[in-house]
């Protein structure tokens, strides 16, 4: 019988322990048919302790080994994950052992490397979303926007179209997103390039119709009522067909909104002329303002066709506001070019629900825009 084994002698690294942590990375390793779960279990616990003391490259290959084992003892797996990017790449890129919970603690415990992974998995489920999106890294949040395996949360999406007023490029992919609500993409608009805004107006406005059909005995009650009750009235401006103002009209010195239009192309956009012209297109003052000064000019010809302006009166507002109708060579500039264009593609429904809805949101008590986030300025 050989002399039993010294508890408190040194610990040398030899052959015996490189072949031992081989043997269990091998016997953890094995099919389920092979091996019960116990034994799987008590054998990760002992690798795991091992691992503690093993060299870079062990660990690599410990990792490598494993990462195709979604049956793999956990601990091990979580372990290995938050060494080294090296080691862990594998385990994070495709490791289908880990669950929402792992990933979601291996989040604070890890580097911008190690997020970056768990951004392209396969799948990212919504809490991982959440968190990554909390965080904030640009390059992480943008691979996890790309990677169609991630499922945002509304959260996420409320996060990240507020980050996107700073993060040019998360525009772009944020419209490709099936989360994205229409809400959330009517906030975008005031920020995202051209390309974006048309694609915000052609998938996200509705026409409303039905909505204007199953609500219209409303207005005959409302107005019964004498326009009492602030919320109904501001919803049922919302909802309504007619777009134009017709008691500013009574008040107004211009005997329609083309004349005020055609005033101002004469003589400039003053402030109060802008003011006059955004109580006959029956919007705010803040919401006029927002589209006449807006650089892009989309939003100018969503209020020219919700109105019912016709093209000229889009021209005529446009030099209005001192911006080149014709470019150098005489021909119609590119920027009024596109903004004919989306006035052409719109139809009166779809302008009058969008230009509803920036009238309405801009005063709401809920915006997507407004989400607190740290480092995040909220809407304007």
């Amino acid at each position: 019988m050989s002399d039993p084994i010294p508890l408190d002698m040194p610990k040398p690294i030899g052959k015996a322990r490189k072949v031992l942590l081989r043997r269990l990375i091998d016997y953890v390793a094995l099919p389920s048919s092979r091996l019960a779960p116990q034994d799987r279990s008590m054998a990760g616990d002992i690798l795991l302790d091992m691992l503690f003391h093993a060299s870079e490259d062990e660990r690599k290959l410990c990792a490598r080994r494993l990462a195709t084992m979604p049956e793999a003892p956990r601990r091990v797996l979580r372990y290995l994950a938050q060494c080294a990017f090296p080691i862990a790449q594998p385990l994070l890129e495709s490791s289908e052992a880990f669950n929402s919970s792992d990933l979601f603690q291996m989040i604070d415990q890890t580097t911008p490397e190690h997020r970056l992974a768990i951004a392209g998995r396969k799948r990212v489920q919504p809490i991982v979303c959440d968190k990554l999106s909390d965080i904030g890294e640009g390059y992480v949040i943008r691979r996890l926007i790309s990677n169609p395996g991630a499922e945002f949360s509304e959260h996420a999406m409320d996060v990240l179209v507020a980050r996107s007023r700073k993060d040019e490029q998360l525009t772009s992919l944020l419209i490709k997103r099936p989360e994205l609500r229409p809400a959330q993409a009517m906030a975008m608009f005031w920020w995202a390039d051209g390309p974006t805004r048309s694609t915000i107006l052609q998938r996200y406005a509705a026409d409303r119709l039905e909505m204007i059909n199953m609500c219209s005995d409303v207005f005959a009650l409302a107005a019964d009522e004498g326009w009492q009750d602030p919320v109904a009235r501001k919803t049922l401006q919302l909802i309504e067909r007619r777009q134009r103002n017709r008691a500013a009209l009574e008040r107004s010195d211009f005997e329609s909104l083309e004349a005020a239009v055609e005033h101002a192309a004469q003589r400039g956009m003053g402030p109060e002329v802008a003011q006059e012209i955004g109580y006959l297109s029956g919007v705010k003052p803040v919401t006029v303002a927002k589209l006449l000064s807006d650089v892009g000019g989309e939003g100018i010809a969503v209020l020219c066709k919700s109105t019912g302006l016709d093209r000229k009166h889009l021209a005529l507002l446009w030099v209005s506001l001192g911006r080149e109708l014709k470019a150098e060579n005489d021909e119609i500039s590119p920027r009024f070019a596109h903004v004919a264009q989306i006035y052409d593609m719109l139809s009166v429904a779809r302008a009058q629900t969008t230009l509803r809805y920036w009238n309405w949101s801009l005063s709401s008590t809920y915006s997507p825009a407004k989400v607190a986030v740290s480092g995040v300025d909220e809407q304007e």
